[in-house]
């Protein structure tokens, strides 16, 4: 079990399941919306994500067609985002989890379009797009 929210703590949030896929992910829309190197996400089955308190506080930016990310009208914080192709599941930016989180990232993708300032450290894959099997 996981809980999570905003920086305001106008939204707060629940995942009851596993979090799996968990990346790196280094794609200028994500450093963009991090206002960061990188945003870490991960998946979780739809239905094991709930909304405890806040839901009506989310205001939507479909970033791609079809792929709408949220984030939190006061503070900004950036909380899940979906894809209308995969109505089962929700990416978590991790960052808004505040437990203690059991899985652990599996890769660092879209590499190729890093910050110039970052340096990638560690062992786990690096690939220029997204991570293999995808």
């Amino acid at each position: 079990m996981y809980q999570g929210g905003c920086l305001c703590g106008a939204v707060r949030f629940q995942i009851s399941g596993e979090i799996r896929n968990i990346i790196y992910c280094h794609c200028s829309q994500c450093r963009k919306a991090q206002g960061s190197a990188f945003a870490t996400n991960g998946i979780v089955e739809a239905d094991k994500f709930v909304f405890q308190s806040g839901e009506e506080a989310l205001t939507g930016y479909e970033s791609t067609p079809g792929q709408t990310k949220y984030f939190c009208q006061h503070c900004g914080s950036p909380i899940i985002s979906r894809q209308a192709a995969k109505p089962d599941q929700v990416r978590v930016r991790l960052g808004t989890v505040e437990s203690a989180i059991s899985e652990r990232p599996m890769a660092h993708i879209f590499t190729a379009s890093k910050a110039n300032w970052e340096v990638l450290c560690g062992e786990l894959p690096q690939f220029e797009e997204y991570e293999g099997g995808r």
